[in-house]
């Protein structure tokens, strides 16, 4: 049996931080977290094809069961155990070690600011700047690959060079900038929030050439590709893995269809776009806040090496100039 690509197990909704944009913040009053038996059931159920998943929340690290949740997955055989965190609980080295010594392979962990008092405001949590960034050190220091995640939000845009340059010094693996989805806190705070895509891009683009100046691996999410030309590369769509999700409360079999056939949107200027076969849209909330004006269509000869890539990957070709 040919093994798929990983499943996304949220383990509920609680956290320790409650971040300005929470995408979840809506749902931290619904039910209970999920028991340490029944995540450990939807492990065993789903290894019969998957061989990877991503352990994320609300805030994961702060279950009291969470190395016993890790060690049956490794225990298991999953060959990538992903934890998704805001990473406050790392900044104590002997949970670092103890969450490496139970298996976990990869972390995934979030900096929203690249000083205390913008990533403190955002996570609205004192102390959590300090506290995730001394977990990405202790991470890197223990030789383990951590990946970051920073939410784009009107706050923090214009520092997005200097977050990056914050993560580089850390010595991350990997950096995104990932652009706020107007759901949960996002939606209800959105005039405060909510940054234009006009203004993000030239910021993103300087944020991503901090991490390509030094071989860090660097991606965008949510910007469509009209704003990220000449970075077309770094669209992270286009590699984000097939995934099942079990959510708190119900099971998405397929994150890809439901993102670009729910989450997603494409308007009139999308029609028009040389790009609109492989570009997702923005999530669907964006242009119902702010129109379509902003989206231009794009035209092979304005792609960069994108398109190329892109249509390299769905094993076509792209059409000839003139065609």
């Amino acid at each position: 049996m040919t093994l798929l690509d990983r499943i996304d197990v949220k383990v509920g909704y609680l956290c320790n931080n409650s971040c300005l944009f929470c995408v979840q913040a809506h749902n931290k009053g619904k039910g209970r977290d999920k028991s340490t038996e029944k995540i450990i059931s939807i492990l065993e159920e789903s290894r019969k094809k998957y061989e990877a998943v991503v352990l994320t929340g609300g805030e994961v690290s702060i279950r009291d069961d969470v190395f016993d949740i890790v060690a049956a997955a490794r225990d298991l055989g999953y060959k990538k155990i992903h934890i998704q965190s805001n990473g406050r609980r790392f900044y104590y080295r002997d949970f670092c070690v103890k969450m490496i010594e139970s298996g976990a392979t990869e972390f995934g962990l979030a900096l929203h600011g690249h000083i205390p008092e913008l990533h403190d405001y955002l996570t609205r949590a004192p102390g959590s700047f300090l506290a995730t960034l001394r977990g990405i050190r202790n991470l890197v220091e223990l030789g383990q690959s951590v990946m970051t995640n920073t939410v784009i939000t009107k706050s923090n845009y214009r520092h997005l060079p200097a977050i990056a340059q914050v993560l580089v010094s850390a010595g991350v693996f990997q950096y995104q900038f990932a652009f706020v989805h107007v759901a949960g806190n996002a939606k209800t705070y959105a005039p405060a929030v909510v940054p234009r895509k006009t203004l993000v891009a030239p910021y993103a683009k300087r944020g991503l050439d901090v991490g390509r100046a030094r071989g860090v691996a660097v991606m965008t999410e949510a910007i469509p590709y009209c704003f990220m030309r000449g970075y077309e590369q770094h669209i992270a769509e286009k590699i984000i893995p097939e995934t099942k999700i079990f959510d708190a409360e119900f099971v998405i079999e397929s994150y890809t269809e439901v993102r670009r056939n729910q989450g997603k949107a494409k308007g009139p200027p999308c029609e028009e776009c040389d790009m609109r076969k492989i570009c997702e849209g923005p999530w669907r909330e964006y242009p119902e806040m702010f129109g379509w004006d902003e989206f231009k269509p794009v035209k092979w000869h304005s792609v960069t090496g994108g398109a190329d890539i892109a249509f390299r990957e769905k094993k076509t070709a792209p059409p000839r100039k003139g065609a």
